[in-house]
């Protein structure tokens, strides 16, 4: 079992509707069952008028279970669905959004992109990709040696995403991190 806090890491669950062996918000009741209490719409692939319903069939099945919701990108939909939870890609992360909602976090992929969220005002920052995964394949992933690195730098929770599984999280607790995302673990429950 998978638990929201494990080795001291909160653990969020982003979203891959292609991994699901079911409708994405009928995945949420296990994903909510394996201990994990916030969930990452991310689904890239989606124009704003895709991703709305979806979101809010999310929305509902997160309500149901006590799962937050954390909106990817789309600040409109998150407005709509009242949703204050957003993870923006950084050259979008503005302070004004950073006052507008409740908990924003961006993803970094450097030490000067996390000084940038910081200075921005991100709430949290997702570091990776960590470990060699299927969705960046043609890419080397930074290792713990950057989350390390990553995580002493700035007094901002650092949450390791890329190739992460439960055997990876006593790695990534060591390396400092605050938290880990899981993608393919937590869409195949």
């Amino acid at each position: 079992m998978i638990m929201s806090t494990y080795n001291g890491l909160d653990i969020i669950a982003v979203t891959a509707r292609r991994l699901c062996p079911r409708a994405l918000w009928e995945q949420i009741p296990y994903i909510a069952q394996a201990g994990i209490g916030k969930v990452m719409l991310r689904e890239k692939d989606l124009t704003p008028d895709e991703y709305a319903p979806l979101a809010e069939k999310v929305c509902r099945a997160c309500e149901q279970c006590d799962v937050t919701l954390i909106i990817h990108h789309f600040t409109d939909t998150a407005r709509t669905l009242g949703i204050k939870n957003i993870h923006l890609p950084l050259p979008e992360l503005t302070g004004e959004l950073c006052e507008e909602f409740e908990r924003v976090g961006t993803s970094i992929h450097s030490a000067e992109q996390l000084r940038e969220a910081y200075e921005l005002g991100a709430d949290y920052v997702t570091a990776g990709h960590i470990f060699p995964t299927n969705s960046k394949k043609d890419l080397p992933p930074r290792g713990l040696a950057f989350l390390s690195d990553i995580c002493r730098q700035f007094p901002l929770p650092v949450y390791a995403i890329g190739g992460i599984d439960i055997d990876k999280l006593p790695s990534i607790a060591r390396a400092g991190a605050s938290g880990a995302c899981m993608m393919s673990a937590a869409m195949r429950l």
